[in-house]
């Protein structure tokens, strides 16, 4: 008898948590949508004339076309497969991307060839300090720009209950903010404690090791980190465990 497996799943409540629900569905799982990201911009666009300008998101690429605009002469760096489909998506050609989907890749990647070059960055208000002492290191001439900012909505935390009572077969956390946000609306109803016990007790998939040091920081036992940083690959490495566990 096959149970149900109920999976949070804590990506921005607009298309991107559509297409994680209707993929779960589509694997059989429950999905659990608990958006603990929401996306405020702030207006402003990436510094124009630079040498390099560094992507560290999909939402980033989206809202510097949305104000139109364009690479021009720099040289494109994506973090990753996911922000480099965006940037096609726009119709911009990227240069450079990281074999390691992080900020720690992408310094890997630049570190021998930005000396003295001109380098945006061009992100959110929560992107990780080690890119830019990376670029320091490496006596990079960068600037960088926030795009947005990345606030939990307060509706969010069913997911957090769910782990408490121990109804929560399986948990997705894509960035270590969703970890933070996760904890904070545990933190609202009381229950901090027990939502982690209750992931404990789950599956718990993260994308990327800077998530999996959050979540372990945090005393979350961290099962599955996919070799390739997409939801489709989490999601359906996260299933493949949780799933044989809850059938008979």
């Amino acid at each position: 008898m096959t149970q149900e497996v109920r999976i949070a799943v804590f990506r921005p409540d607009d298309e991107r948590i559509e297409s994680a629900v209707d993929l779960l569905d589509s694997l059989g799982a429950t999905p659990i949508p608990d958006p603990m990201l929401a996306v405020e911009p702030t207006g402003a666009t990436p510094a124009s004339a630079a040498d390099y300008t560094i992507f560290t998101s999909k939402t980033g690429i989206e809202l510097a076309a949305e104000a139109g605009w364009e690479p021009g002469g720099t040289i494109l760096v994506s973090i990753g497969p996911g922000t480099s489909a965006a940037a096609e998506a726009a119709g911009w050609t990227v240069d450079r991307e990281p074999e390691t989907y992080s900020s720690a890749g992408l310094v890997d990647l630049l570190q021998n060839e930005v000396d003295g070059e001109r380098v945006e960055v061009a992100r959110s208000d929560h992107g990780s300090q080690e890119l830019l002492e990376g670029l320091d290191a490496a006596n990079a001439d960068w600037s960088e720009t926030v795009l947005y900012k990345l606030v939990r909505p307060p509706e969010s935390g069913e997911s957090a209950e769910l782990a408490a009572a121990g109804e929560l077969e399986a948990a997705t956390f894509t960035s270590s903010l969703t970890v933070d946000h996760f904890l904070a609306a545990a933190d609202e109803r009381g229950i901090r404690e027990d939502a982690i016990a209750g992931l404990d007790e789950a599956v718990v998939g993260v994308i990327g090791e800077p998530t999996r040091e959050t979540a372990e920081g945090h005393r979350i036992d961290v099962d599955i980190v996919p070799d390739e940083a997409t939801f489709e690959a989490l999601a359906t490495t996260v299933v493949e465990a949780a799933a044989p566990s809850y059938s008979e």
